[in-house]
């Protein structure tokens, strides 16, 4: 392929920024959505994981407890069965024998029936803890697939024009050299407007618009090398470069 001219090296890129420019307009009009939906989905599936340890922990409790009701059932049982041997004792060793195991059974229910009671103290904050996990993860479902069904509408609306315009930036990548590519490319990530390539506006730089001096503006306007905004790094071009370069953006 041949040497392309300085002249020619500007329109192609600057025809790139113009495409570019039109793609980063859709990206605009996403807004944030892509990113939000993102972080949505990430909470969800952290307030799942939490939802599920929370049930396990209000299952667990719930063992617990019957764990403790089993425990105090089978003391009772006991206490029915040494409360009827004692009517048969026939010494004073198996009376305090039986005593004792009474004794025993009884502070064995208290015991229980304390745990019982610090068991359901906790078991209901857990639950608190989980519905309002579950409210909440509800809520972000909710929001979840209403900015899912606002972004698939914006992205149906835009996405053949999107298709379009990457295959026609693609293609105009391929008029550049890899040198200018690189330096465009570098130029266009440290602007959030992503302009790397821009016309000078009434003697002022169409990026940053600071004034460029008369005798840089002829320089410019000659073609003859690639002059960059001293303020901001920006490629400048004319005006002219503008009203000549090809309409390869609409067909």
């Amino acid at each position: 392929m041949a040497e392309l001219s300085v002249e020619e090296k500007l329109k192609s890129m600057y025809e790139l920024q113009l495409i570019d420019s039109q793609i980063d307009e859709l990206e605009i009009l996403k807004g944030e959505l892509p990113m939000e939906v993102r972080d949505l989905e990430d909470e969800i599936v952290g307030l799942e994981t939490r939802r599920r340890r929370l049930e396990e922990n209000v299952e667990d409790m719930d063992g617990e407890l019957s764990r403790y009701e089993s425990n105090i059932a089978e003391s009772n049982a006991l206490i029915a069965r040494y409360e009827k041997q004692l009517e048969n004792v026939k010494n004073n060793r198996e009376f305090e024998a039986l005593t004792k195991e009474l004794e025993m059974q009884r502070l064995d229910i208290q015991l229980s029936e304390k745990k019982i009671k610090e068991a359901k103290v906790g078991m209901d904050a857990k639950k608190e803890t989980l519905k309002a996990t579950t409210d909440r993860l509800d809520a972000k479902k909710a929001d979840l697939e209403r900015k899912k069904v606002e972004l698939q509408a914006i992205q149906e609306k835009t996405e053949k024009e999107e298709e379009k315009l990457r295959k026609k930036s693609e293609k105009a990548k391929k008029k550049i050299e890899d040198r200018l590519m690189k330096a465009y490319n570098k130029i266009r990530e440290n602007y959030r407007n992503g302009l790397a390539v821009v016309t000078v506006e009434r003697d002022a730089c169409g990026g940053c618009f600071n004034k460029v001096p008369p005798q840089l503006q002829l320089e410019i306007g000659m073609h003859k090398k690639i002059i960059v905004c001293e303020h901001c790094g920006r490629i400048l071009v004319d005006e002219r470069i503008m009203e000549e370069a090809p309409a390869t953006v609409e067909e």
